[in-house]
């Protein structure tokens, strides 16, 4: 990869927000050995609850996909905390967690976690391939569409 992730960032039209604290009882990241975890992330921008609803129902297949795309900005400006602002450090993207809050019906899960998906690649390249998860769930914190958590590999 010949562009380094600023670079690639700043192409991509994303300025990363300063990383917000967790909401809960537990920590935004935990980094052990050369492992980054990082908690699920919601699609907030300033505060705001972005796409709030079920997949179909409210939100549609597009906009939910856009969500997960959200998700993973905020993933990754947990990972630039977590790297002390050096994502040059990241090796690679290990595995990628999403969850849909969407009608029984719905099966198409994957398809809006590759927003989440895309956008790591965008970002990181070759250093973006990643192991998977998507699954539906009846309801998500604070009625989000979307949650996608990560776990990365840095120097």
């Amino acid at each position: 990869m010949t562009e380094n992730i600023s670079d690639r960032l700043e192409k991509l039209g994303i300025v990363l927000p300063p990383a917000p604290a967790a909401q809960g009882n537990y920590v935004a990241y935990v980094v052990t050995g050369n492992l980054v975890f990082l908690a699920g992330q919601i699609a907030l921008v300033d505060g705001v609850l972005q796409y709030p609803g079920r997949v179909p129902d409210t939100v549609s297949l597009e906009d939910a996909q856009d969500c997960a795309r959200l998700c993973a900005i905020n993933l990754i400006t947990q990972l630039n905390a977590a790297c002390n602002g050096d994502l040059e450090r990241v090796v690679r993207c290990v595995k990628l967690g999403g969850f849909v809050a969407c009608d029984p019906s719905f099966t198409d899960h994957p398809k809006v976690i590759n927003g989440a998906s895309d956008l790591m690649a965008a970002v990181f390249g070759d250093r973006a391939a990643h192991a998977r998860f998507a699954v539906g769930a009846p309801s998500l914190p604070l009625g989000a569409s979307v949650e996608v958590d990560a776990v990365f590999e840095i120097r």
